[in-house]
């Protein structure tokens, strides 16, 4: 028999889990983790620099020069797993002044993810970045990781469920503050590694960059788990106790 304060308190718990788990799988699928605003296009110069630019970026070789030189000059934005630019839709190419604008993307695929930073961006002989390339995989299995303890959580919840067992309710509380950790860790890697590349590469005059939402449900999601694991630790520990202090009376 469950108490109602421990029924509730698991309850709660897992609405936050599901909540924390729903954040953070919109956060990792999109790319609004940090976005660059730049200012309008002019002259002809300019445009068919900036045509170069997005034609490498498409279909080019993989090169963190080159994409974040087009990140930088076409309003992009960058996520985990995607990096996106902003150009108009037609062919004219910013020669009409409110032309209509589409977001095109392109995925870092698992090498990509993998791929060695450079102390300068685009050259390979400047020697590899080692702090910058194990922010940017940590980055990438983190959340990855996160994912996989709530859905081992879940499952031992869910054969807990069928057992009419709480024994391992402490141990699910343990898992989500571990995921918990893992997503904090994420945004702390992901912010870190902005700061090194923007030190590395400047930023050209009159473009700004800021944090975008997907990164915000990312910074959500890490406090809803480990709120989920103070409930789970709360609700395994008392019951515990009452059922500890129940066995002695009857004892006695």
């Amino acid at each position: 028999m469950v108490d109602n304060r421990y029924a509730t308190a698991l309850v709660i718990a897992c609405v936050l889990s599901i909540l924390a788990t729903v954040y953070l799988s919109v956060a990792v699928g999109t790319q609004h983790w940090y976005q660059y605003s730049s200012p309008t296009v002019r002259g002809e110069a300019n445009v068919s620099e900036l045509r170069s630019l997005y034609e490498e970026f498409m279909d080019g070789e993989f090169d963190e020069k080159t994409y974040s030189d087009t990140l930088f000059r076409l309003n992009g934005t960058v996520g985990l797993w995607w990096r996106c630019v902003l150009v108009p839709a037609n062919a004219n190419w910013f020669k009409e002044t409110d032309a209509k604008v589409v977001l095109e993307c392109r995925s870092f695929s698992p090498t990509q993810q993998f791929t060695p930073k450079y102390k300068e961006p685009g050259n390979h002989n400047s020697g590899e970045d080692m702090l910058r390339t194990y922010l940017w995989r940590c980055q990438f299995l983190l959340p990855l990781v996160s994912l996989g303890l709530v859905v081992l959580a879940g499952l031992i919840g869910f054969c807990a469920c069928l057992c009419r067992s709480l024994t391992p309710t402490l141990g699910i509380g343990i898992l989500h503050l571990l995921a918990g950790l893992c997503t904090l860790a994420t945004v702390c890697c992901y912010l870190a590694g902005m700061d090194l590349l923007h030190r590395v590469s400047m930023l050209p005059d009159k473009v700004d960059g800021s944090l975008g939402w997907s990164l915000y449900l990312a910074l959500i999601s890490s406090p809803l788990h480990m709120m989920a694991a103070a409930l789970l630790v709360w609700a395994a520990r008392s019951h515990s106790q009452n059922y500890y202090r129940m066995t002695a009376y009857r004892v006695a």
